[in-house]
């Protein structure tokens, strides 16, 4: 009886991989901090992959529309603001001492 037994927990394919741990908190952290409250740590983490990554990129996204308006309103606003303009005075209502 001197067989030596390998041990099925040796291998790696039981638990998750650093790097996918990782992954799933980076996730998590992504949703919970961008969800604008609507999520919770344990429903994000029971959640199924692609549902995670489909409200992830949602989020994205709409972060991507905000951030082309407020460039788009930058930009139209940006000639105005550089304009150097005098007074609106008309030069025949001073005073000539």
């Amino acid at each position: 009886m001197s067989q030596r037994l390998t041990s099925l927990l040796v291998f790696s394919f039981f638990g998750l991989t650093p790097q996918y741990r990782v992954s799933l908190f980076d996730q998590v952290h992504d949703l919970v901090y961008h969800g604008g409250g609507g999520f919770i740590y344990s429903e994000i983490y029971n959640m199924p992959i692609w549902l995670r990554k489909f409200h992830i990129n949602k989020i994205s996204e709409y972060n991507q529309e905000q951030n082309d308006k407020i460039e788009q309103s930058q930009k139209g606003s940006t000639s105005n603001k550089n304009a150097v303009r005098g007074p609106n005075v008309d030069p025949s209502n001073t005073y000539n001492f």
